[in-house]
């Protein structure tokens, strides 16, 4: 007898372009489980809590999330892990016998392609891009696992930052220094980099770069989350300048095999994984 499979889902807006979907239908299909990972755009915050209502009603096995609305679904949760708690930002929800529980998984995730450049970043200056959810995991992983002298954090909206940053009630052991775009010249002296807004973004109609390229020198090292494209307009422009690069595809495959863990209690085959996934993004 065939058992009913069991859905997975990203929950953001216009995500259309995400390699989520191939991440988890390639590590569901090579351990041959009975899943399915699909896609759900949702226009308006309004909308989640409905949403994740009607999931719970369904018995889906759970999602990812991801911007804008990390932060909007904490309130329709059941419960959340000490990590998602102390930033109150999700990335990824379990459906455990219909209670739902929010994890932050973008925390591990963000650090993993930094550790072999720990020694490089440890009591140095380090700038990040945004205020949201992810720029509040890397905060995180920066006090976990890193250990940066002080975070720059440039942000169109010094007061919206400010208030977002309280709201999380996390308090960071690292100086954060928040700061205007106006002020971005700060970073050439840093020596780490971290896009943490959707600048880049395949299909997006904003700017490609969250700073002036001249800002960019060899003796940096420049992170994008933003994972599609692989080669983003800000990784491109750090590469002409000299700078060692992280692309976004490694803090996705990182965050996506521990979810996938919370989902299904088993390993993602993370190696034919990272084949699949950057086969199909050149033959894009």
């Amino acid at each position: 007898m065939i058992g009913a499979t069991k859905i997975f889902a990203l929950l953001g807006r216009s995500v259309d372009y995400s390699y989520s979907p191939l991440i988890h239908n390639c590590a569901f299909q090579l351990l041959g489980l009975p899943c399915h990972y699909t896609l759900f755009n949702i226009s308006a915050p309004e909308l989640v809590g409905d949403a994740l209502r009607g999931a719970k009603a369904l018995g889906m096995g759970g999602f990812s999330v991801t911007i804008p609305y990390k932060k909007t679904v904490v309130p329709f949760l059941d419960e959340l892990s000490e990590e998602a708690a102390s930033i109150q930002a999700v990335n990824t929800i379990v459906n455990e016998n219909g209670r739902l529980v929010g994890y932050n998984t973008d925390i591990a995730g963000f650090a993993a392609p930094l550790l072999p450049h720990f020694e490089r970043i440890t009591g140095r200056t380090v700038s990040l891009f945004g205020a949201g959810g992810a720029a509040l995991a890397a905060i995180k992983a920066f006090n976990q696992c890193i250990a940066p002298k002080e975070i720059l954090l440039f942000v169109r909206d010094r007061e919206k930052a400010r208030r977002q940053l309280d709201e999380s009630g996390y308090t960071s052991a690292i100086p954060v220094t928040i700061l205007s775009q106006e002020q971005v010249d700060e970073v050439r002296e840093c020596c780490l980099i971290v896009n943490a807004t959707p600048l880049g973004t395949k299909g997006s109609n904003s700017s490609p770069l969250p700073l002036d390229r001249a800002l960019l020198n060899q003796g940096q090292i420049v992170y994008d989350m933003v994972y599609n494209p692989l080669d983003t307009p800000l990784l491109l422009a750090a590469k002409r300048a000299g700078a060692a690069t992280i692309p976004g595809i490694e803090m996705l495959i990182g965050q996506a095999e521990k979810a996938f863990r919370l989902w299904t209690g088993m390993p993602m085959p993370v190696n034919r994984v990272r084949e699949e996934l950057l086969q199909e993004i050149q033959h894009v």
